[in-house]
């Protein structure tokens, strides 16, 4: 069943290639890294955007959950029973919060760091510098979630996210 709309798969590895290219960019390429930056910030902009405004499965309100609900969902995946979900699970819901949120503030840290007022203030750098690293060690965990969900659940996450698809519901799914 259709559940990821192409506007979100479209922003999902444009992000991923924006993040990639502003890593691989980010000594000695001045002006490319600043706009590789700007088009980083537009993307997670229009992506919080369409969190509100797009389809079901695309709102924060689908799969943004109280923080009980991902305790429980957090010990379930833990004892290995984690229930399938169509859309985010829970875990998956605040790992999109915290990379968006992560992405905002790297790119902020990073313009605000061209500016005048803060050209070459060294808290300013650094700040940036902590944001990037922190950013890589959230990806790897969300690469790392889709991996071991994809495992569990028996589906190819990272191609539903291409094509589209998941699997049709089961009595015992979560939407």
């Amino acid at each position: 069943m259709r559940v990821w709309d192409p506007f979100v798969r479209v922003l999902h590895w444009t992000l991923v290639a924006s993040v990639a290219a502003a890593w691989f960019t980010r000594e000695g390429w001045g002006r490319w890294h600043e706009w590789i930056g700007y088009a980083t910030l537009a993307v997670v902009l229009l992506r919080i955007v369409w969190g509100f405004a797009g389809p079901r499965f695309a709102r924060f309100g689908a799969f943004v959950r109280k923080p009980t609900s991902v305790w429980a969902y957090a010990a379930a995946a833990l004892r290995g029973r984690a229930p399938r979900h169509l859309g985010h699970n829970p875990l998956g819901g605040w790992m999109i919060v915290a990379l968006v949120a992560n992405v905002v503030l790297v790119t902020s840290s990073g313009w605000l760091y061209t500016t005048d007022a803060f050209w070459g203030v060294a808290w300013v750098g650094e700040t940036h510098d902590v944001l990037a690293k922190s950013l890589l060690v959230l990806v790897a965990l969300h690469v790392l979630g889709v991996v071991a969900t994809s495992l569990a659940h028996r589906e190819n996450l990272a191609a539903s996210m291409i094509h589209g698809r998941k699997r049709a519901a089961d009595p015992r799914d979560v939407a």
